[in-house]
């Protein structure tokens, strides 16, 4: 009897077990412990069930700050390029001019990107099947809105960025133009 059956009074792990499964997902021992509940017996519980390995916390926080950065292209440069400047005019007078309101909030999503972040997280958790601190559902919610989170905080370093940009853009010009009225009033 494993720590799963005890826990749950169902021998489902021989079911998993004796079906024939790919390398990846066969049972990979941990270390043995007295404890029933300890780290490895629960990862190897986990394993059983689910047939799916559990990344390291580390693991997890890499991924999700990878994960991240291209959300937060694709929704900023929807959202704010030039690129897309035709289509996100368009929809900015949709969102005004529609006559439902379910019409006008579908028109204003590729206008606002932290709503389109939303979006965009959940097609890449989709593709990618991440999942953060918790096996199955529960993993993909808490993953889906701290990648909504992170993604949007990058967008917000990345807007500093190019306001202070800009806005030493603009000083250099007033000091070229200052520099050019000198030389105009010397002469």
């Amino acid at each position: 009897m494993n720590v799963f059956s005890a826990l749950t009074g169902h021998n489902l792990s021989q079911k998993i077990l004796s079906r024939p499964t790919k390398p990846s997902t066969l049972l990979r021992e941990a270390p043995r412990s007295n404890n029933p509940m300890s780290p490895g017996t629960v990862h190897r519980v986990l394993i059983q069930t689910t047939g799916e390995s559990i990344m390291s916390l580390a693991q997890q926080v890499l991924t999700l700050a990878i994960l991240a950065i291209p959300i937060a292209s694709i929704a900023w440069t929807i959202t704010h390029e030039e690129i897309f400047s035709e289509a996100r005019d368009w929809c900015v007078k949709n969102s005004k001019t529609c006559r439902t309101v379910y019409e006008r909030k579908f028109f204003y999503l590729f206008t606002c990107e932290y709503c389109f972040s939303h979006y965009v997280a959940a097609i890449f958790l989709v593709i990618t099947r991440f999942k953060l601190l918790m096996p199955g559902w529960r993993g993909y919610l808490i993953a889906g809105f701290v990648l909504v989170w992170m993604a949007n905080t990058y967008m917000s370093i990345f807007a500093r960025l190019r306001l202070d940009i800009k806005r030493e853009h603009v000083e250099i010009s007033a000091v070229e133009k200052d520099g050019e009225r000198g030389k105009n009033t010397e002469s």
